[in-house]
């Protein structure tokens, strides 16, 4: 007679609610017994993280467009976070300035001008440079706001100053006309009212198959991947005290006003930039 089994197939939660389980119980034995758990639980990872650094090797070299797929399901990218196979999602202040710049300099080149970083004075101001035919226009007040700060504030949310080393044009009653006057939410997604997100709160979200979470203390609005940095459980079920996140599975702490893991320092969560138009909270999600 053929025996037949019968595969019970478990999901993400089962997995994680199985090894929250296992960490109760081996919480109750005595100290020597938890560190003989400890040195076996590393040394796993540690073979774990070689076969997976072997295994992007691999596949970098012969399917980078399915590794970076793979990157986007949220059990992998936790996994590859976790043993740190990935680069950290927050660039370096000044490279993050750049690509910022980088976002507003075609709008600038059609009227013929650019700009230039000048100073970063931290911990919350940067200096800029309107040149060409910017850096004397009746609109250059108007530039910098609806441009060159918007975008600089959105990739970088600990800045809070930006300031133009400009002389201030005086305005001679022409006609404004500023690169960004009517396209400044080209390439933005409207997804929510500021009212509709928690003050000191959460609201999670979802655009297509993107998980995100917006944050919002006060006028401040902040936007995150829905993804904890530890096995890539969803964090917006989690608890807010003070403006730290606590991840209901694991206890994995985060500080809502820059994304950083306070479990692991030096870690954040992938940031997204946000603006407001008047009660609208974009998100940048390209």
């Amino acid at each position: 007679m053929t025996q037949l089994t019968t595969e019970k197939t478990q999901t993400l939660e089962d997995l994680v609610t199985e090894i929250s389980r296992y960490e109760q119980i081996v919480n109750q034995w005595d100290q020597n017994q938890q560190v003989v758990v400890e040195r076996l639980k590393e040394a796993i990872e540690t073979l774990h993280k070689e076969a997976l650094t072997r295994l992007i090797k691999i596949v970098k070299k012969e399917a980078l467009p399915a590794l970076r797929e793979a990157v986007e399901d949220e059990v992998v990218y936790g996994l590859l976070r976790y043993h740190n196979l990935i680069k950290p999602p927050t660039p370096p202040l000044k490279k993050r300035i750049e690509q910022a710049l980088e976002t507003v300099r075609p709008g600038l080149k059609s009227h013929h001008g650019d700009v230039e970083l000048v100073a970063i004075k931290l911990p919350n101001t940067v200096e800029v440079k309107l040149v060409g035919t910017c850096s004397n226009c009746p609109a250059s007040t108007l530039t910098m706001k609806q441009g060159v700060e918007q975008a600089i504030k959105s990739y970088c949310p600990e800045i809070t100053k930006v300031i133009s080393v400009n002389n201030t044009v005086t305005y001679t009653g022409e006609k404004i006309d500023s690169p960004f006057a009517a396209s400044q939410d080209v390439g933005w997604v409207a997804l929510a009212r500021v009212d509709e997100i928690p003050n000191g709160g959460i609201l999670p979200l979802e655009i297509e198959g993107l998980k995100l979470i917006l944050v919002r203390k006060d006028n401040m609005v902040k936007g995150y991947r829905n993804s904890c940095l530890h096995l890539a459980m969803p964090l917006h079920t989690g608890e807010v005290e003070n403006g730290v996140l606590t991840c209901l599975h694991h206890g994995f702490k985060y500080r809502l006003d820059t994304g950083e893991c306070l479990t692991s320092p030096g870690m954040f969560l992938e940031a997204y930039p946000v603006k407001r138009s008047g009660e609208r909270v974009l998100v940048k999600v390209a």
